[in-house]
């Protein structure tokens, strides 16, 4: 007998910034468990090179184009996918952007840029999917958020705020829509080695102090966060909403100090 419990096959899952990065391995991984996936990006040539890639030829993958910093953008692209399959299952709200900079450098160009992706783009395409999976009355929405709804780090605070919003965004759709069959939840990845941020970590002094501090000993893969969007979205995770899995190697599990040797063991 198969055990369902954690399965994900057939669900019609929508992953924004699907194209790269955490969201093109969580596309991937979906697409290994039989999800029916719809990729989201700004970019035409990044979303059909990696449908290509990742899809197989017992379960395509199906693309949007969608820039989440504009609603009719939004709008268009979840009409589309629940136009095409008459639901959406699951959303991966993926999509994000930063820019590391002291706080007085930023410009107000700057500031939105980093919002309207991070915050009012989770909004809103939260909203519009929310509409379909209330209106079927089921659905898993899975946001991620960050190390800095922990603990913020320095000259990111633009980036800081908008994740802190999306923690709290998560909770507050959790209570309004549990009621109405939609769970949602947030992944809080800890330090990702991803395309965007292979130059931060390929400093020694940078990648000493991530693998130092974090207990796993090692930065993040996007493979590492596979696991946990799979279990949010299947049944298994039916009794959870509103709440955030740190897959961070064990960062914010408590704080790293240099004692000498083993410390008396």
């Amino acid at each position: 007998m198969t055990d369902t419990l954690f399965s994900v096959e057939d669900k019609v899952t929508l992953i924004t910034g699907g194209s790269r990065g955490i969201g093109r391995a969580m596309a991937e991984g979906f697409v290994a468990r039989g999800a029916k996936v719809v990729i989201a990006s700004r970019e035409a040539d990044s979303l059909a090179k990696t449908a290509a890639e990742i899809g197989t030829a017992d379960n395509p993958v199906d693309t949007v184009i969608c820039d989440v910093s504009k609603p009719e953008d939004i709008q268009q692209a979840v009409a589309k996918v629940h136009d095409k399959y008459g639901r959406i299952d699951v959303l991966l709200s993926v999509a994000g952007v930063n820019i590391r900079q002291p706080t007085v450098k930023f410009t107000p160009e700057q500031y939105d840029f980093v919002m309207d992706i991070n915050m009012r783009g989770a909004f809103f395409v939260a909203q519009e999917v929310g509409k379909r999976m209330i209106a079927q009355g089921h659905g898993s929405i899975v946001n991620v958020d960050s190390l800095n709804t922990y603990a913020p780090v320095k000259n990111v605070v633009p980036y800081a705020v908008s994740k802190a919003g999306v923690l709290m965004m998560t909770r507050a759709l959790a209570m309004e829509w549990g009621p109405k069959g939609v769970r949602v939840n947030t992944i809080a990845p800890g330090f990702i080695l991803t395309d965007l941020t292979k130059k931060l970590w390929s400093d020694p002094k940078m990648q000493e102090w991530g693998n130092w501090n974090t207990p796993l000993g090692r930065l993040g893969k996007p493979d590492d966060l596979v696991g946990a969007a799979v279990f949010l979205a299947s049944d298994a995770a039916a009794f959870m909403t509103g709440q955030v899995m740190r897959v961070d190697g064990g960062f914010t599990a408590g704080m790293n100090w240099p004692i000498p040797g083993d410390g008396g063991q």
